[in-house]
């Protein structure tokens, strides 16, 4: 089937990418992980399929994630994966479609060209560039063009971008490069120190998601883990519990609650009184880790809100910016071009 022409919000993320084609909503959320072989440089899987090749593919064949830490790492390889989904979401189209994609608030000039330049590769005909924590606060349904300020803390797979937002535009704003992905390999630094286990990703996300949490827990929850015993080499299977877990999670929390205060710190004082009013939103996989909230809550004295449907807040949020792109032109919060 022939399409003439789409509009589409992308949420490159480090771990996912969310894929908003206008009139549809989220169409496609798959792992940010392609599969290549080495020896004839074809690429014989993304997204999901390729995700579970991580960890578990022969010498000739490897898998990679060609975003570290929110922005490009492997030109390329990302320019194939942006061309591969846009394919499977626009199928085969007339006209090049638009493009609409996230950045982290804190990205270079040189990095915000690599992202541009591997769309426009891909076959986008246009390509708009939004930061990420604008994205969020569309997509968590507040309305942002109001002269009131609004905080948002999005944690996603490489980045946490905190930014103040006031009048459609950021105010203040921070990125660090902790978020879910530092969060694993804490988990698997923590494991191999303590038990001599060693774990992949994969196991140390899962460990995150199941007994994970930053803040103490009414009871203690435990999980059965299977790794590599490093004295003897051998699969060894351990009992692990969510307070080991909030042990390993101390350093990354820190840096994410101390990055916030860092922003309220530089904060306008009308727009800290704002914030204090309405609080704190928080966006993204990576807020989804169990007691984020109450952590921040407990350090700021500012109650915190976690979204809806978090993990898509910012695909939704490009979705609806893409909506209203003559708006947006006007304002700051894009950076366009064209061909």
């Amino acid at each position: 089937m022939f399409n003439f022409s789409t509009d589409i919000g992308i949420d490159l993320g480090t771990a996912t990418v969310l894929v908003y084609v206008k009139g549809k909503g989220i169409v496609l959320r798959e792992p940010s992980v392609v599969a290549i072989d080495r020896n004839t440089n074809a690429i014989l899987a993304v997204g999901e399929e390729a995700r579970r090749m991580l960890g578990r593919t022969p010498g000739n064949i490897v898998a990679i994630r060609p975003l570290k830490d929110g922005v490009i790492s492997d030109y390329t390889v990302t320019e194939r994966m942006l061309k591969y989904f846009i394919n499977k979401v626009c199928g085969k189209f007339i006209f090049a479609p638009s493009l609409m994609i996230c950045i982290p608030s804190g990205v270079t000039e040189v990095e915000k060209k690599a992202v541009v330049d591997a769309a426009t590769q891909a076959g986008a005909k246009k390509v708009c560039l939004i930061e990420e924590p604008i994205a969020a606060a569309i997509g968590a349904g507040i309305d942002i063009s109001k002269a009131y300020g609004n905080m948002i803390v999005d944690i996603g797979g490489g980045t946490t971008d905190i930014a103040v937002i006031s009048l459609g535009g950021s105010v203040v704003s921070e990125s660090i490069k902790v978020a879910g992905d530092k969060f694993d390999d804490y988990i698997v630094r923590y494991i191999r120190k303590k038990h001599n286990i060693m774990i992949g990703e994969r196991t140390a996300e899962e460990i995150k998601i199941n007994v994970g949490c930053v803040f103490p827990k009414m009871q203690d929850e435990e999980m059965d883990v299977r790794g590599r015993d490093l004295i003897t080499g051998l699969p060894k299977t351990i009992t692990i519990y969510s307070s080991e877990i909030m042990e390993a999670l101390e350093e990354p929390a820190t840096a994410i609650v101390e990055a916030v205060h860092t922003v309220l710190e530089k904060t306008p004082p009308e727009l800290a009184s704002d914030i204090s009013d309405r609080g704190i939103y928080m966006t993204g996989g990576g807020c989804l880790i169990d007691g984020l909230d109450k952590l921040l809550e407990s350090k700021t004295g500012i109650h915190v809100m976690v979204a809806d449907d978090a993990v898509s807040c910012v695909a939704l949020g490009t979705g609806k910016a893409l909506e209203n792109l003559r708006y947006l032109e006007s304002g700051q919060t894009t950076r366009f071009k064209k061909n």
